[in-house]
């Protein structure tokens, strides 16, 4: 079972298999810094050394790139296999639970289109890993449940442990297991059901409160963009759940990013998404005693959802309120429900016409299968990734925004502009927007414009030390060298190690005939990289027109060494020769 989950999981994302980084792929694909031993060691203790401080992850990584360096092929065999893995124990949990239609669970579960943004997306491995410590915590502590054996229970904390360091919305977990055991059992009781579940619920608290921290002070979920009521908050919980059901139930036109709704606890229909919410629960509630089956499910889902419904600011809510990823675990309980609720309608399951069971589930894996192999065609590569985003929702301002970026970094200047300008215009408030539209500006020579653009963006975000380098350096191009020194000299009080700094400060320098801090700067941008040619010669220069010609002509005849071909350190050379007389 297990190897033919894998198997139909790997195979319906072939599209993928060698498709290129997104967004955010390379700030968790381990960066250079971080790949050593020392790294691994900042990765558990350092908080902000990783983008989020999930180090389970984080270490993943650090392994991964070990075996496949930048590689992306072996992270999505990785992704995809995980996500199998995790359907296979799916289908275990539920054989355990005795819920009728496992197998059908487990395959809608591998295969639903809904979950392609988590398995296509290499950054979230961050899903599919702490998916399969979720599950495997589940299953160890229910067996545990049973059996009351201590080492038991250490495994599935141990488990628990790992889920949450991968992931913290998997904190859910033990408020999810009390659900189970009082479906299972109609009642919980203090010592055996609640007392064991403490510890896992403190653990999940310290996780959660960590990772709202580390969303506000690092991430950046916090500002305007959050400025919600506890109303309007509730609002958008009940439309965000009405959508994810309906999401699962029919999963056409899924996109990376959803249109960013416009929530006013004025406008009234906006409570009939959480009034439809609790109309349900009700419904649920009022049959328990029939079937708790219901209320589970909707508790579950619900439950599993909580921490991404906008109670708590999650830096995503500044592009939308809804994602793919963020119903990965919850979409569990929805599914085993609907395959439950047909397993048991299906008489013929289990009946005399035993063909009907593997062929209703052979059909439906088709179905998704080919909904899923064509849904991960648009996660191939960024560029492609942000125009289906775009054509499905032409106002997502952060998929006009990265493929500005993406534009301007391969030289297709004009098409940034237009496409940071297209951004900018869907929400001016956007600082990264802003320094972006600069430097296009800057290298099409439109130096006017790119210094408004780069002031804009330290007006919406001052301490933004890049952009204040990036506005010395049009400022150098504007021909006010003395203007640019101080942004240059702030960006380099954080970035000593910047060589182009020091070698743009030395060139401001010189302009103002400053000779001697302009070779202060050349000599500590040759420090940190000896081998630039342009430095060396700037460098000569300066000592030249101090008159230290055999110092000049020493650094022009060493940056022809590292560059023959470089013209201007040729005819210095030349030149200072010719003012020493030596030719």
């Amino acid at each position: 079972m297990f190897v033919v989950l894998v198997a139909i999981t790997v195979l319906a994302y072939a599209p993928v298999w060698n498709g290129g980084m997104l967004w955010d792929d390379d700030a968790h694909v381990t960066r250079s810094a971080l790949r050593s031993v020392e790294g691994l060691w900042r990765i558990w203790f350092e908080v902000g050394a990783t983008q989020q401080y999930y180090p389970v992850l984080h270490s993943t990584f650090w392994a991964l790139h070990r075996v496949f360096g930048d590689q992306t092929l072996g992270y999505h065999l990785v992704n995809a296999t995980l996500h199998g893995l995790s359907a296979g124990l799916f289908v275990v949990l539920l054989r355990r639970l005795q819920v009728p239609g496992a197998i059908l669970a487990g395959v809608v579960f591998a295969l639903h289109p809904v979950h392609v943004e988590s398995v296509a997306w290499i950054s979230e491995l961050k899903n599919t890993l702490s998916g399969f410590w979720y599950l495997g915590a589940t299953l160890v502590y229910l067996r545990f449940d049973t059996e009351r054996r201590g080492a038991l229970y250490a495994g599935a904390l141990l488990l628990f442990v790992l889920a949450v360091l991968t992931k913290s919305v998997t904190v859910t977990l033990p408020a999810a297991l009390l659900v189970v055991l009082w479906w299972q059992r109609g009642s919980l009781r203090w010592r055996e059901d609640v007392a064991p579940l403490v510890p896992f619920f403190v653990i999940g608290m310290a996780a959660g409160l960590g990772t709202i921290w580390v969303e506000r002070e690092y991430i950046g979920a916090s500002g305007p963009a959050f400025d919600f009521s506890f109303i309007e908050r509730g609002l958008i919980a009940g439309r965000a759940l009405v959508f994810y059901v309906a999401t699962l139930l029919w999963p056409v036109n899924l996109t990376f990013v959803y249109p960013r709704w416009d929530v006013s606890q004025s406008v009234w229909w906006q409570y009939l998404f959480p009034l439809a919410v609790l109309i349900v629960l009700a419904w649920c509630w009022s049959v328990r005693t029939r079937t708790r089956a219901p209320l589970v499910v909707a508790l579950l889902f619900a439950g599993t959802l909580f921490p991404a419904l906008g109670f708590f600011n999650v830096y995503p809510f500044i592009f939308s309120f809804v994602a793919d990823h963020f119903q990965y675990l919850a979409s569990l309980s929805l599914i085993a429900g609907a395959a439950a609720g047909l397993a048991t309608l299906s008489g013929g399951w289990r009946s005399g016409q035993p063909w009907r069971g593997p062929a209703c589930i052979v059909a439906i894996a088709a179905v998704l299968a080919t909904m899923t192999w064509r849904q991960s065609r648009e996660y191939v590569g960024a560029e492609v990734l942000y125009a289906a985003t775009i054509e499905k929702n032409p106002d997502a301002w952060m998929a006009h925004l990265n493929l500005g970026w993406l534009r301007l970094q391969r030289g297709e200047l004009e098409a940034a502009v237009r496409d940071t300008e297209t951004a900018l215009r869907l929400e001016p408030n956007l600082p990264q927007g802003h320094n972006n539209l600069g430097s296009a500006l800057r290298s099409l020579a439109r130096f006017d414009a790119a210094e408004r653009a780069y002031r804009e963006a330290l007006r919406l975000k001052p301490d933004d030390l890049d952009t204040r380098y990036n506005l010395g350096l049009v400022l150098i191009d504007l021909g006010r060298p003395g203007e640019a020194t101080g942004h240059i000299q702030a960006y380099l009080l954080q970035h000593p190690e910047d060589a182009a700094a020091y070698g743009q400060l030395g060139d401001a320098h010189q302009s103002m005939n400053r000779l001697g801090d302009a070779i202060v700067a050349y000599r500590a941008s040759i420090k940190i990289n000896p081998r630039d040619a342009r430095v060396r010669t700037n460098l000569g220069s300066a000592l030249g027109r101090e008159g230290r010609l055999p110092e000049a002509i020493a650094e022009f005849t060493e940056a022809l060494r590292l560059d023959p071909t470089y013209e201007p350190a040729a005819r210095n050379l030349a030149l200072a020769r010719s003012r020493l007389g030596g030719g």
